[in-house]
């Protein structure tokens, strides 16, 4: 008997397909041969091919995979309550089923631990082996110890990890100016990308306690504890504080207010590298989601919190123009039904409907990013991959191989959506989700489509028809990053000259 496996000339076509880029929409068949795109052909030209596998996309739509880098995943407690519902094989479980293929999640260094490295090795031992998808890490800044801003250029020569994440609020992670300042100017010697939580974690305290003197604790005030002053504010300082070291690049995460959005805008048409991020809450989600009856608007508490109705249309004309360059999950999610590890830690006797002071922040939203976007109508299909998909990878220094449909240089990380006579009308149901925890914020909501097809690396790890999930959690891998390729970024720096502290 004749063991040998046969050989084929591709591992993986997909034949008549609408292949959709960041810059174009054409109808291309697509050949994959050792977890590379390989070719690109007339549709329907490769339906013959010799393949050891074919997949008819009927006309669907076809799209590079989804790359959502803002996910959190098995961090420790860092604000006293609550813990990840979802580890690295749950939440990457999830991911590949809505379509994402690379997830860049955070490695959390505390303010009691002075070394970087340290916190990076912990979340290695955490990722490894346990990820359906490809994933990389940023490193969330808690002490920026003179050991930590040592640290960084290893980080980014030895390690692949090329990004950094400050916040301007929570006790916990909050960094003064001077920390922040001390934490650009090394990010701009090592070519690291800053990211900043941007929120005036002072005054947000201040209006906290005022709001817990009359008794307004429910989870509805915690939108009335972070006005959208205090995003536009911090936005402003964070934007300031760059241009103090020589216009260093920073990404502001989960953008909210149309206030913050407008002072984006203008450091950006003022030549400023500035960028910005948005997600699907400040798109679908508003401040009356957390006015629900009792508890249950807990389930809606994020940071910032959503906004309303005008300020999600402003965020929608800022992902069309380009003032968001990236649309992530911030995948940060917490059971609601937990009184231990959960949203409802906050609950006790004094307080039946909860203290919003000390809810988890966060939701869950990897698997239902792509989804809920794709299937708005607000964005054209470009763009949407842009968002999604090719802009991350460009701001993170993960492109070409991801984001990105070039043969002989991409990784064969595809979606296949349904085509337009097969399209699935799906009503969201935490039922239907692959995360490990106990609600949605979007539950009930209906979308026109949803990912047939995740392929990863020339791999089906997704076939909704046919099996589910169908990887295995140590099939991902972790992805060494490049600098930041978005626009001019660097070159924009280096033309200006070494920043000098003596030059003030």
């Amino acid at each position: 008997m004749n063991t040998e496996a046969v050989s084929h000339e591709f591992d993986l076509v997909i034949t008549n397909g609408v292949c959709v880029t960041a810059g174009d929409v054409a109808p291309y068949d697509i050949a994959i041969k050792d977890g590379k795109i390989h070719l690109l052909a007339p549709s329907g030209s490769l339906s013959g091919a010799d393949a050891a596998r074919i997949i008819d996309a009927e006309g669907a739509y076809v799209t590079p995979g989804g790359v959502d880098c803002h996910v959190h995943l098995e961090e420790p407690a860092l604000f006293g309550r609550g813990s990840s519902s979802d580890t690295y094989e749950t939440g990457t479980r999830s991911a590949i089923a809505g379509g994402c293929t690379t997830i860049v999640a955070f490695a959390p260094q505390n303010k009691a631990e002075p070394s970087l490295l340290k916190a990076l090795a912990d979340t290695h031992i955490k990722a490894r082996g346990n990820s359906y998808c490809d994933y990389g890490f940023h490193i969330m800044v808690g002490n920026p110890s003179e050991q930590a801003l040592s640290e960084m250029k290893m980080l980014v020569e030895n390690e692949g990890v090329t990004s950094i994440k400050i916040y301007m609020t929570y006790t916990a992670l909050q960094l003064r100016d001077d920390q922040i300042l001390s934490v650009l100017l090394k990010a701009r010697q090592t070519r690291m990308l800053t990211m900043i939580h941007a929120e005036n974690g002072d005054v947000l305290n201040w209006l906290t306690d005022q709001l817990e003197s009359q008794n307004l604790v429910a989870p509805e005030f915690h939108s009335s504890s972070r006005p959208p002053i205090l995003e536009t504010e911090a936005t402003n300082r964070a934007i300031a504080l760059s241009s103090l070291i020589s216009n260093t690049p920073i990404l502001l995460v989960h953008v909210s207010d149309p206030g913050a959005t407008l002072r984006i805008r203008q450091a950006q048409t003022n030549g400023q590298p500035i960028f910005a991020e948005t997600c699907p809450q400040y798109l679908f989600l508003t401040r009356d989601d957390l006015n629900a009856p009792g508890f249950e608007g807990a389930k809606c508490v994020c940071s910032p919190p959503p906004r309303d109705k005008a300020s999600q249309d402003a965020i929608w004309t800022g992902l069309s123009n380009g003032t968001f360059a990236v649309l992530s999950s911030d995948h940060c999610p917490f059971n609601y039904d937990d009184a231990e590890q959960g949203k409802k830690t906050c609950i006790t006797a004094e307080h039946p409907a909860g203290r919003f002071r000390e809810i988890p922040n966060g939701i869950p939203g990897v698997e239902t990013r792509l989804p809920l976007v794709f299937s708005s109508g607000r964005l054209p299909l470009t763009k949407f991959v842009e968002v999604s998909s090719t802009g991350p990878a460009k701001l993170y220094g993960l492109y070409p191989r991801k984001g990105a449909l070039l043969p002989g240089v991409s990784d064969a990380d595809l979606v296949v959506w349904y085509p337009e006579a097969r399209r699935p009308d799906t009503i969201v149901s935490n039922a239907m989700l692959h995360h490990a925890t106990d609600y949605t914020p979007y539950e009930g909501r209906k979308v026109a489509n949803w990912p047939r097809y995740t392929v990863l690396r020339g791999k089906v790890v997704w076939d909704r028809d046919n099996g589910g999930v169908l990887g295995q959690k140590s099939f991902g891998q972790f992805v060494k990053r490049g600098p930041s390729s978005l626009g001019r970024v660097w070159e924009t720096v280096d033309e200006q000259g070494e920043f000098d502290v003596a030059g003030l």
